[in-house]
């Protein structure tokens, strides 16, 4: 039992003898590795990884001066290894992926002179090999936005396909691009840029298919024919400026009448708008009304004006692009005074007045003995015999309450002489005796 742990006791013994053979910071983990690389590729294409040892505090430690101090050791299979080249505290492969995937590449670093001492730092990346071309689709225009894919429309926009490649692997291979500008145009040109310009508002997507075509030597001694390709895509938002605001509403309005006012802007939404009612047509400063985002190109406004007098709505709006000020100017009149309002209080003062006509001539029909009746009332509007109602009634019956009554005085009076009965005749035949 005792003999089975030998063999572990040996190679204690064999790594601390080799411990003061290695760099006297590797115990404390005061070095780490950055790798870089100008991947991904497409296969075939050759790709670089370099690994660089610097301190672990942003540097403020000092590398130790040997130029051999340190090794580097590569793990990179099943990428083909195409060079190798070490320096002072760093080391570059070169390798190249003939079939696609996602390849780790790992590297770690021990002293120069004992492969198998502690590492004194370790890294890995993972280094994608794809069978389609590799790039990007840039997107330029002369006026910048502050926001990120935004462009404005009718100015030209530069659209340009970058090819990657660091080793310069397509150097003989000829390319066609097919563009499609997501409204409808599409393009097929030899070049990998074109200059286009939008009329309209909106978002599109604007794509390309590249094609890259050359000859290489095949395995069996002969020339083919080789090509590859790949699809890329940006979207693109365009917007307008805004270029003002139409106003839409009335210019005269009575008090404690709601307006409605309706604001078309010309521009591209998103919006912030904001507006506030002055006694004149002044510019808005900052901070003197609340802004209000507006997603459409209209807006509606309103307000109930409880003061007459002369206002101005001063309107302020903006997008990412630009901003601009518009001004509408509005009287409003007091309200009308309304015959409705009236309309009782004058009725009930026409009862009185004419139940008071009617108890007087019932009155002095009783007391006159002496006035000869009148048979045959005329009850026509033309007739002087006709009484009329004194002034005080008849212009306040004209004035507050014509539309309640009716018509012409003659039409009350027949309604009156239908409800009452002809006086009664004021004499009475004389009776004759015989003696």
């Amino acid at each position: 039992m005792a003999l089975a742990h030998w063999p572990r006791l040996g190679h204690i013994l064999w790594l601390a003898c080799l411990l003061p053979l290695a760099p006297a910071r590797v115990a404390a983990g005061l070095y780490e590795l950055q790798l870089t690389t100008d991947g991904p590729a497409t296969t075939g294409a050759e790709v670089t990884v370099t690994a660089s040892l610097v301190a672990d505090d942003n540097g403020s430690l000092v590398l130790p001066a040997s130029t051999h101090f340190y090794r580097f050791h590569w793990i990179h299979t099943p990428l083909m290894l195409m060079g190798k080249t070490d320096e002072a505290f760093s080391s570059t492969i070169r390798v190249v992926g003939n079939v696609a995937g996602n390849f780790p590449v790992t590297v770690w670093v021990t002293a120069a002179n004992c492969g198998m001492c502690r590492p004194v730092a370790r890294s890995f990346l993972v280094l994608p090999i794809t069978e389609f071309l590799m790039g990007n689709l840039v997107v330029t225009q002369n006026t910048s936005l502050p926001w990120p894919s935004s462009y404005l429309t009718k100015t030209v926009l530069k659209v340009s396909f970058l090819l990657h490649d660091p080793s310069n692997f397509f150097k003989t291979a000829s390319f066609l691009y097919r563009w499609d500008f997501g409204d409808g145009t599409l393009l097929v040109t030899k070049d990998a840029t074109v200059y286009y310009n939008y009329s309209i508002i909106g978002t599109f997507t604007v794509k390309v298919k590249v094609v890259a075509q050359w000859e290489q030597a095949m395995p069996d001694a002969g020339k083919g024919t080789v090509q590859k390709t790949g699809d890329f895509s940006a979207s693109l938002k365009l917007q307008e400026t805004l270029r003002g605001i139409q106003v839409l509403g009335p210019t005269l309005i009575q008090t404690f009448q709601k307006m409605i006012v309706t604001l078309n802007f010309l521009g591209s939404p998103p919006l912030s708008v904001c507006w506030r009612l002055k006694p004149e047509c002044l510019p808005l400063e900052e901070g003197e009304c609340h802004p209000v985002a507006v997603d459409s190109t209209a807006y509606n406004l309103t307000h109930t004006f409880r003061d007459p007098g002369d206002y101005c709505f001063s309107i302020r709006a903006e997008n990412v692009i630009s901003k601009t000020h518009q001004y509408h100017k509005i009287q409003v009149w007091p309200s009308s005074i309304q015959p409705a309002v009236f309309a009782f209080p004058c009725a009930t003062l026409i009862t009185m007045m004419l139940a008071f006509i009617m108890y007087m001539t019932l009155r002095n029909a009783a007391h006159q003995k002496d006035m000869v009746e009148v048979a045959d009332f005329d009850f026509s509007p033309m007739s002087d015999k006709n009484p009329e109602p004194p002034t005080g009634v008849r212009c306040c019956c004209q004035m507050c309450c014509g539309p309640f009554l009716l018509e012409t005085p003659s039409e009350y009076l027949e309604v009156v002489r239908e409800n009452h009965g002809l006086l009664p005749p004021l004499y009475k035949s004389v009776k004759t005796y015989t003696v």
